[in-house]
């Protein structure tokens, strides 16, 4: 178990690597630089705040549980980034390109396309035409955490399953 294991990590780092190093260019580095930032709290709260303030329904219905979904995912976000601290890979792997003013905390898992993944499964629930923009989109701002050096991809795995699990089991139990 424990060599099938070691394989898996070594498969995971020449995955980051490749997709850190070799695809590097000028026109990923800008959109994804920007594009990272939906998953954030800024862009993921931000936008579903203004949704929920001003839609009207049942897309305002939607943003709110989208809203609660983001809440709900910090939480196991939070718990599993003390219980497994990885080191973010461009402080693990020498040679890991990265941006000004990277995140120093815990890599396991992403936080980012963890809200991602929870902000937009209520509208990919509740609009199914959206899920063509909105699943590119959630999978984007989790390579891009990859590409920008930030996290392996099963950090950025873990947050999409994280997210998504959170936001069906919202839209669950949802009254």
């Amino acid at each position: 178990m424990r060599h099938l294991f070691m394989k898996l990590h070594l498969w995971e780092r020449h995955l980051f690597q490749w997709i850190n190093g070799r695809m590097h260019n000028r026109f990923l580095n800008f959109w994804l630089f920007y594009l990272t930032h939906l998953g954030g709290a800024t862009g993921a709260v931000g936008i579903n705040v203004l949704l929920w303030a001003f839609a009207p329904q049942p897309l305002r219905n939607t943003a709110l549980q989208a809203l609660v979904a983001l809440a709900i995912s910090h939480l196991p976000v939070a718990v599993a980034k003390k219980l497994y601290p990885r080191m973010r890979p461009y402080l693990a792997l020498p040679g890991t390109h990265t941006f000004h003013n990277p995140l120093k905390d815990h890599s396991f898992p992403s936080g980012h396309t963890t809200a991602i993944f929870a902000a937009t499964v209520p509208y990919m629930a509740a609009y199914p035409a959206l899920t063509v923009i909105l699943l590119p989109l959630a999978c984007t701002v989790g390579f891009s955490r990859i590409y920008l050096g930030l996290h392996y991809p099963s950090d950025v795995i873990a947050g999409a399953a994280i997210g998504t699990s959170v936001a069906a089991g919202t839209l669950a139990l949802w009254i």
